[in-house]
């Protein structure tokens, strides 16, 4: 993808349009049936407000999301099938076409910090398998530029030199031959701490805030596709606070400022004009801006590889 003169947009190929990302009310909206122990008497629904309706909606999805962890266990793509047994036909042709290539799905907390979690794990699950110190290297540069971003926006150091030094202290522990070098088991414990996990989503939503706000030109007609909020009203509401959703715009700005590409596959209903069923992704592929630290060889190929489903992210294995 051509950065600056595309939109940072869904892939479509063959015909075939994935559906367009929605918010997770539509899961909300589906656990009502299962909670209804926690609604207030249907005939007492038009007493309330809007507000009233909507916050209760998300209560329960709060209540439904809590109940599983920040990170799942790795499994088969046979279970993400039986999830859908009873469901649509596309969407179950649609994960027989998945496990061609992908061998295992790693489910998320579905809290509205998904993207980021899911693409935490899988960056630093990458990096202690492979042991690639010239990624890591590398990324740390982008990191410090990262720094020098939100110190030119005006941010205080204070506001999220916590949440950089705890991203760096992980990477750092993913190279074995250190002190303080961690296991797989270990990584996957601190992803299921808070005091960690929300940390370094925090960090990776200043990373991503940042590049919006330095390429406000190039970003505020996507958002204006969204919202007719300004970039900054954007990043205030939509970008840094935890709980808030990711779409397009989000992936391109953190893929973009880390230099990292992410590959997303989309797993919805939509089929192709020809009425054939095709399973669609999109590369995210970092923009050079003229930094070398942001595109090498190695970074052009994704190797970060998410799962979408509408209003949610989970980690694709491939095989």
């Amino acid at each position: 993808m051509q950065k600056d003169t595309e939109e940072p947009a869904r892939q479509q190929e063959d015909g075939c349009e994935t559906e367009t990302q929605s918010s997770s009310s539509s899961v909300a909206a589906a656990n009502l049936s299962q909670s209804e122990h926690e609604q207030p008497p249907e005939e007492n629904w038009s007493s309330f407000a809007d507000n009233d309706i909507m916050q209760q909606h998300s209560d329960i999805r709060d209540a439904e999301a809590h109940k599983l962890p920040f990170l799942g266990d790795k499994e088969p793509l046979s279970a993400l099938a039986a999830e859908y047994q009873s469901g649509s036909p596309i969407l179950l042709q649609k994960i027989k076409l998945l496990s061609d290539q992908y061998a295992a799905i790693r489910r998320t907390r579905g809290d509205g910090n998904c993207f980021f979690r899911s693409f935490m794990f899988a960056y630093l699950e990458h990096i202690l398998q492979t042991q690639d110190r010239t990624e890591v290297d590398r990324v740390k540069l982008n990191v410090e530029e990262c720094r020098k971003t939100l110190q030119s926006l005006g941010y205080a150091d204070f506001t999220f030199e916590d949440f950089f030094a705890l991203f760096l202290e992980q990477l750092d522990n993913a190279l074995q031959g250190n002190d303080d070098s961690i296991s797989h088991e270990e990584l996957v414990t601190r992803s299921r701490d808070q005091s960690v996990s929300d940390y370094i989503v925090m960090f990776f939503r200043f990373v991503t805030s940042g590049e919006i706000r330095k390429r406000s030109a190039f970003f505020e007609p996507f958002i204006l596709g969204l919202t007719n909020a300004t970039v900054e009203q954007f990043c205030k509401s939509s970008v840094e606070p935890m709980g808030e959703e990711s779409d397009h715009v989000h992936i391109t700005a953190l893929s973009d400022a880390l230099g990292v590409p992410i590959r997303v596959v989309y797993l919805d209903r939509s089929s192709c004009d020809t009425g054939e069923v095709a399973v669609n992704h999109h590369d995210f592929v970092p923009a050079s801006d003229g930094n070398p630290a942001k595109v090498t060889e190695g970074t052009t190929k994704p190797f970060v590889t998410l799962l979408y489903r509408p209003g949610h992210y989970d980690i694709l294995y491939p095989k």
